[in-house]
């Protein structure tokens, strides 16, 4: 199985990974991750992408591509991407390594929420500044307004979970990241899911179109 998976932050991308991934033997390859790896190893590829990482600009789509190669190299079963591709360039140059490697995609999931819905889950988040938990102001809120009920540290609002910065990503996401839909409905590829809704719902999609 090799599948992409594709929606907007707050879409819930990285919990359904984790959900699939307890199904089927495939590697979850996030674009993140892949980069803190190369930046942290000293690896040519990551010493290259720090340098615009520090200065705050985007790190070339060629980099990205390389370091995919060096990850899907890896590869042993099947994969599940998230986070990458973002743009449908992106996606034109991972169709030319998928060709190169000869490896096909299988299916391009498009996790669909409204805007609204990601403000109110994003903006709605707390994380404790100490030990890491995640809370929310309606669907987990900490017993003591502040206070993590783990670890007793402070719970704060991260700045990019502020609205503002939300509708700021959102807006970049519908430029760049939602003609993805059309370019892999073209080739077949994709398959909508409603994640808008409960988690159990979402899961009773996901497992309709075979995951």
């Amino acid at each position: 199985m090799r599948i992409i998976l594709i929606g907007p932050p707050g879409a819930g991308k990285g919990t359904q990974a984790v959900a699939v991934k307890s199904k089927f033997p495939v590697d979850h390859i996030s674009t993140g991750d892949i980069l803190r790896e190369n930046v942290r190893a000293g690896s040519p590829l990551g010493i290259e992408a720090k340098k615009f990482m520090d200065s705050g600009s985007l790190v070339p789509d060629v980099l990205i591509i390389e370091m995919m190669r060096e990850r899907l190299a890896k590869v042993s079963v099947g994969f599940m991407l998230d986070g990458f591709p973002r743009t449908v360039a992106q996606a034109e140059a991972l169709d030319e390594l998928m060709k190169e490697m000869s490896m096909p995609l299988d299916a391009a999931i498009l996790l669909e929420v409204p805007d609204e819905t990601v403000v109110k889950r994003l903006g709605g988040r707390r994380v404790c500044s100490s030990c890491g938990a995640i809370f929310h102001v309606t669907g987990n809120p900490n017993k003591i307004e502040g206070i993590c009920d783990i670890c007793s540290g402070p719970v704060i609002q991260r700045d990019d979970d502020r609205e503002e910065v939300i509708r700021r990503r959102l807006s970049v996401y519908h430029k760049n990241t939602a003609p993805l839909a059309e370019y892999y409905e073209k080739s077949g590829l994709l398959h909508r899911v409603d994640a808008g809704g409960p988690l159990d719902a979402v899961k009773a999609h996901l497992e309709s179109v075979g995951l």
